[in-house]
């Protein structure tokens, strides 16, 4: 009987030594500040064409060659006389330029101008993402000056399990996705607004469950 006990510990013990050495492995690197304000963005001032986005390509003195064209899942777009042309990515300084180099071939000094008459793709950038322990997780569309308490009244409040001392905030900054704690606890029963970060476009607020 005491050997089938010992067993039945040791087991015990290596499944319990086993999650500790996982989750070891598994700490989340966390930033020690708050995370750059939407003013300290490093961004890019020409905006970049996407899939769904609606052009007008004018070509000055040619009406027959100026086109409203929207962006196809390819990423490209159709032009009188140029064919497919790759839109997706480009800016529309970029685009102009593209068309009016094929353009040359037919028309003596082409001048184009490229101009997004809606911008379908930005709003698909431009959201911000609640998941976890959360009433509703949702992706809500950026508005400048909206916090994480905003988004998570949105998301419809926390669920009974919720951790909110342990909620995080990831946000991708020069390329790389850092992760910011947000003590949600001490924003919504303490009234500390100091974790009740502002948020920027393509946020994560996540908010875990409490381990029982």
């Amino acid at each position: 009987m005491t050997f089938f006990l010992d067993m039945r510990f040791l087991k015990v013990a290596a499944v319990a030594l086993t999650t500790a050495l996982l989750g070891a492995c598994a700490v989340e690197h966390l930033e020690a500040g708050p995370p750059p304000t939407i003013n300290e963005f490093a961004t890019d001032t020409n905006y970049r064409i996407g899939v769904g986005d609606e052009l007008h390509v004018q070509v000055w003195r040619n009406d027959e060659l100026s086109a409203k064209v929207p962006v196809r899942p390819d990423g490209k777009i159709s032009s009188p006389l140029v064919g497919d042309i790759t839109a997706a990515g480009l800016s529309t300084q970029e685009l102009a330029k593209a068309i009016t180099e094929k353009l040359g071939n037919y028309v003596r000094n082409p001048e184009v101008t490229v101009i997004v008459t809606n911008p379908a793709s930005a709003d698909f950038l431009r959201r911000v993402r609640v998941t976890g322990a959360v009433r509703t997780p949702v992706t809500v569309t950026f508005r400048q000056g909206m916090t994480v308490l905003d988004v998570v009244l949105q998301a419809g409040g926390l669920t009974e399990f919720a951790s909110p001392g342990r909620a995080r905030l990831y946000r991708t900054v020069e390329g790389r996705t850092k992760i910011y704690p947000v003590d949600l606890d001490a924003v919504l029963q303490k009234g500390d607004l100091r974790t009740n970060y502002t948020l920027y476009p393509s946020d994560v607020v996540t908010v875990p469950e409490r381990s029982f």
